[in-house]
């Protein structure tokens, strides 16, 4: 469904796609991920959403945005809310649909092939926005997780859907606790 003369922009909603991996049991390799999508088409941008607290002395996702923006992502960040919920739980709010809407809106009169990373439903009118527009449009998630992290409705109004799952081999690396584990046995093994 790719074509190497189209004009391909991603939009990357970064906390969906780190759960739906997640669930898969891998963690995304992003490098490999820039490279896999420019191999496919003309990479017009590679945009990656995600909020962030900024009280917190240190932010565990902080050194995966500053290698992103250095590595050709526009990254587009805003700061997480922190509020209190009825049962007294700390919970965080960060949604950054709007934000990837009116880039992807945007952006639309200058591509021909849009790929998000997502599989939340709320895109659903997007992606037929983008549509209407002459823009083709992929959406990468996994139907392989329990439950599955795309929407229905999303999946089925997409021009074409990815399975994360199956992009796991190019794109993925195991998540950290199993590469320390690994590096460990290897170093174990090497004496």
């Amino acid at each position: 469904m790719f074509y190497k003369d189209e004009r391909l922009a991603l939009f990357i909603d970064g906390s969906n796609l780190y759960a739906a991996a997640k669930a898969l049991g891998f963690d995304i390799d992003y490098k490999l991920l820039r490279q896999e999508f420019v191999r496919r088409g003309k990479m017009v941008r590679a945009f990656y959403y995600t909020a962030l607290l900024e009280n917190d002395e240190y932010s565990p996702i902080r050194p995966l945005v500053d290698w992103l923006h250095y590595n050709g992502f526009t990254m587009v960040t805003k700061p997480a809310k922190e509020y209190t919920d009825s049962q007294g739980r700390r919970k965080v709010k960060g949604n950054m649909d709007i934000e990837l809407t009116v880039d992807a809106m945007e952006l639309a009169p200058r591509v021909d092939h849009i790929v998000l990373f997502s599989g939340d439903g709320d895109f659903r009118p997007l992606v037929e926005s983008l549509q209407r527009q002459g823009v083709r449009v992929s959406v990468v998630s996994t139907i392989r997780s329990q439950p599955p992290m795309i929407a229905d409705e999303l999946r089925r109004q997409a021009d074409n859907f990815i399975e994360l799952d199956e992009l796991r081999e190019v794109i993925g690396r195991p998540p950290r606790e199993q590469q320390a584990e690994r590096n460990f046995e290897v170093a174990s093994n090497g004496n």
